[in-house]
């Protein structure tokens, strides 16, 4: 997993990269919870996401947003840390010119800079959103949603309420040409305690469910 260090607007951004196991491997960027609530690249579920895509092959990028570890630059309320990703997903393009998909994974606050990364870059595959925060942040942008994916949260989830998740899935679920996959895993909480094998194994099993119907 060697350290990388790539520019972004901010300055200097740190990561952790794999590389594909071919040369035409698919991609996947992998974003943290918020800063401002202790949030980092290392985060578990962030880091369970990244080993998930990295098994299957893809060349995979992790970073911190800017002011997080050793990246420069301070919070930016979203707008930066959307400029972050749009550098981060600019890179692993740059060092996989051949990569047959794209492919954008975040938790919590990572999955609302994910989802609206996706709208700017319809190359974009598939998505994984964990835990998204809809009633923090407004989704409405998905419109529309340009990619198909898969949302996973936490029957428990006392912070984002399943409902508040279901709204938003039930929108997009009537978009045509487009396929949201939606798992509420029992007993699971915001901050998955004692549930990480869950996001292995349901995340595990959207991927491979992907990867056979459109191989990479």
């Amino acid at each position: 997993m060697p350290e990388v260090i790539l520019t972004g607007a901010a300055g200097r951004i740190e990561g952790r990269y794999s590389p594909g196991k071919k040369e035409n491997a698919p991609i996947a960027l992998i974003l943290h919870p918020h800063p401002k609530a202790g949030g980092h690249m290392n985060n578990p579920v962030a880091v369970q996401l990244y080993h998930l895509f990295m098994k299957r092959g893809f060349a995979v990028l992790r970073f911190n947003f800017r002011g997080v570890g050793r990246s420069q630059g301070e919070f930016d309320s979203g707008m930066g840390e959307l400029a972050d990703a749009a550098s981060a997903l600019d890179w692993l393009q740059a060092n996989n010119p051949a990569a047959t998909q794209t492919w954008v994974a975040g938790y919590q606050f990572g999955a609302y800079i994910g989802m609206q990364l996706l709208m700017r870059r319809p190359e974009t595959d598939g998505f994984i959103s964990v835990s998204p925060p809809t009633n923090m942040y407004d989704f409405s942008f998905l419109a529309p949603c340009p990619a198909s994916g898969l949302f996973l949260h936490g029957e428990n989830d006392t912070i984002v309420p399943p409902n508040e998740v279901e709204r938003v899935v039930a929108k997009l679920r009537t978009q045509k040409g487009i396929t949201i996959d939606y798992e509420v895993v029992p007993g699971a909480n915001h901050f998955w305690v004692d549930k990480l094998h869950e996001v292995e194994t349901r995340v595990g099993n959207y991927l491979d469910k992907r990867l056979e119907a459109e191989p990479a």
